[in-house]
């Protein structure tokens, strides 16, 4: 504890970090109270009481985790920074195929001004064509939510909401610049942890209130487990494999440059979260498909992939995983742009050639460590399914694993590790006595960083 209080006022008496976690806790707070801003002619006594009669699961669940109960609300804030999310994935894709977008990523500092400026632009055009269909599925499908939905109002609803959007994804660029940690990041696990407390608080009262099964025991057996599959995250999280790489030795007049060993650190998990989400997306698609038709076949599908903890559900969803698993890290990473560079810096991996055999060690072993990496990842994501069976909360369900999980252990690493390297800076002891904590930097755990 005395070293936890010294490590507080070492972080405190440094003014560059001190302004920069005010700045980032300001932020965060505005992006909250903005959260429950409900939008004008929105009656939420009735739209409070159609979502609760709502069944849960499906992508809107996600969504609404995301954005931290905004859009369950209807609140200005409504599609948070999802959005942002989608365009930052598909400026990522386009990167891969085309030809301009890739001589932007090699431009430095200018082509990634270049790249942001797109990714806002395309931000604003997902918003605008994902708003009206917000508006029709989630606020005026139910009578009664909007007294008087006419065109002025649905002009007027449609202008907060990507004017909202917008405001939440320069928040999030504030707090990147001007802040501490990745501010899209920590938007989006603002939003999930906002849930935590209620989701705990909930199943308390399902242990010890009326009717209460299990009682302390069972309450601390849950807590228990998910403090496991939270060290397991971080595992999953920090897991590299290092290849030692060794570089040349040049004399240049009197200074030697290379000959020295260095790694590559190769991910277990280098697809991060976004196979998870990939396969959520999926999921969907067959409740939409089976919506169209009348048969038994579609009664069970639509009953199947409604209900998160059934076998067949959990056994589509765990095999897609690893599928998008495979297919996002063979489009993220490039063998043979790994070995082109490293032939070029006068680099080889001792007992490989260069060049052809460079690229086909490396796809070798991306391969052999992405399998467990995958299977890992596809059991954490279906543990909330366990947890529902064996009788937790649906609400806190979600915390043994999944993407909210994920996503709350790889920013908090990440931020944790930016608070270190200010105090190693100026010469102070670090967070851990022994060792360096490693960030989504280093893991890939990032969604649009």
């Amino acid at each position: 504890m005395k070293q936890f209080i010294t490590t507080i006022k070492n972080i405190w008496s440094i003014e560059d970090l001190r302004a920069r976690i005010i700045t980032t806790l300001s932020l965060l707070l505005v992006y909250r109270l903005g959260s429950f801003v409900i939008l004008p002619g929105v009656d939420s006594t009735i739209l409070a009481e159609v979502n609760a009669a709502k069944t849960g699961g499906g992508i809107m669940d996600l969504i609404n985790i995301f954005a931290g109960g905004a859009f369950s609300r209807a609140s200005i804030f409504a599609l948070g920074i999802m959005p942002y999310i989608s365009a930052s994935i598909v400026i990522q894709l386009l990167g891969m195929a085309i030809p301009y977008f890739q001589r932007l990523q090699k431009e430095g500092e200018s082509g990634r001004r270049k790249i942001n400026q797109i990714t806002r632009v395309l931000t604003i055009g997902i918003t605008g064509f994902q708003v009206p269909g917000y508006i029709a599925s989630q606020i005026t499908s139910s009578p009664g939510v909007v007294p008087d939905s006419g065109p002025l109002w649905w002009f007027s609803t449609v202008l907060l909401l990507i004017t909202g959007t917008v405001f939440v994804m320069w928040i999030g660029e504030r707090i990147t610049e001007k802040g501490i940690g990745n501010g899209i990041s920590l938007l989006i696990m603002i939003g999930i942890v906002a849930n935590l407390p209620s989701a705990f608080v909930f199943e308390i009262g399902s242990r010890f209130g009326v009717g209460g099964v299990g009682g302390p025991i069972i309450l601390l057996v849950e807590v228990a487990m998910l403090l496991i599959v939270i060290v397991l995250s971080i595992l999953l999280v920090q897991g590299t494999r290092r290849i030692p790489v060794q570089y040349a030795k040049r004399i240049v007049g009197n200074k030697q440059y290379g000959g020295v060993r260095q790694y590559i650190p190769l991910k277990v998990n280098a697809a991060g979260v976004m196979p998870i989400i990939f396969a959520q997306a999926i999921m969907f698609v067959p409740m939409t498909l089976a919506g169209f038709g009348d048969s038994g076949a579609s009664s069970w599908i639509i009953t199947t992939f409604s209900n998160p903890s059934s076998f067949a559900y959990n056994l589509t969803f765990f095999l897609m995983i690893i599928a998008f698993t495979y297919f996002y890290t063979a489009v993220t990473i490039n063998p043979n742009q790994m070995a082109d560079e490293m032939k070029r810096n006068g680099g080889f991996i001792p007992g490989i050639k260069p060049g052809k055999k460079t690229a086909e060690f490396i796809d070798d072993v991306m391969s052999r460590i992405t399998l467990p990496g995958s299977i890992f990842l596809g059991l954490v994501a279906i543990l909330p399914a366990f947890a529902m069976i064996a009788g937790v909360n649906q609400a806190f369900s979600y915390f043994f694993g999944g993407t909210s999980l994920l996503i709350m252990v790889g920013v908090i690493l990440d931020t944790l590790q930016q608070i270190e390297s200010h105090l190693l800076m100026r010469h102070y002891d670090g967070l851990m006595k022994s060792g360096k904590i490693k960030g989504r930097s280093s893991t890939g755990m990032g969604m649009a960083g």
